[in-house]
């Protein structure tokens, strides 16, 4: 007879944010639910431009750049969460599930502290403020999938709440932007992330079983394009 103690727990998908120079966990964000799908978009940096620059073609693309890349794609991701206090009972929500959205929502604010620093300098007659710098925030998908990330999209829909008005149930769409080694200062800590998090992805794509050209319908001997797929001209 299975017990309900043998069945392991799934991995729970979240956000943790980074002290960028100490490299420490200031908060962790773990998703009451995992999403039940993720939508992934990635676009490469291609050198060269759009357009095709052979001889029959119209574009002005540099021949020579054609398969050369600038660097890292960009990588986008997409995708719903669920937060519902109903679901837990045994925790207590005296504020409803005001606390977790907040938690979220100062993901793409600043500080009120960080502001008042601002005015303050500002007030002195600083002739130029940097814009604030957020903490470093990493997105976790399971072991295999943890990289630095910026929060593009966060769009909350409440739909129920109680007596005293408080959210309880919320969906969340989430929109994020992974953070390459083109978006962050050589040095920082979030770069050397992402080499992790690319890295990972070369052992992966390396453990994937290769293909032949019989399954393609191709075959080793012949000229032409199945010719020059086996160095033979």
């Amino acid at each position: 007879m299975t017990r309900y103690a043998d069945i392991p727990k799934p991995i729970r998908s979240g956000i943790v944010v980074v002290d960028p120079d100490r490299g420490t966990p200031q908060r962790i964000i773990v998703l009451q639910f995992n999403p039940d799908t993720l939508e992934r978009s990635l676009s490469p940096q291609s050198a060269g431009g759009s357009g095709d620059s052979g001889g029959g073609g119209s574009g002005s693309g540099d021949r020579n750049e054609a398969l050369r890349l600038k660097g890292p794609a960009q990588e986008t991701w997409k995708f719903t969460a669920e937060i519902d206090a109903t679901d837990q009972f045994e925790v207590a929500a005296p504020d409803g599930i005001h606390p977790q959205l907040a938690t979220l929502e100062m993901l793409v604010q600043p500080t009120t502290q960080q502001i008042r620093d601002a005015s303050r300098l500002s007030q002195k007659g600083a002739i130029e403020i940097s814009p604030i710098e957020m903490p470093l925030t990493l997105f976790t998908w399971g072991s295999k999938r943890v990289m630095p990330v910026r929060l593009t999209e966060l769009s909350i829909n409440e739909s129920a709440f109680d007596v005293n008005l408080n959210p309880i149930r919320a969906s969340l769409s989430i929109g994020l932007k992974v953070l390459t080694v083109s978006d962050l200062p050589a040095g920082h800590r979030g770069a050397d992330l992402y080499m992790a998090h690319l890295a990972q992805k070369e052992r992966l794509a390396a453990a994937a079983r290769g293909g032949s050209l019989g399954g393609l319908g191709l075959t080793a001997a012949g000229t032409g394009t199945v010719g020059t797929l086996n160095g033979r001209g």
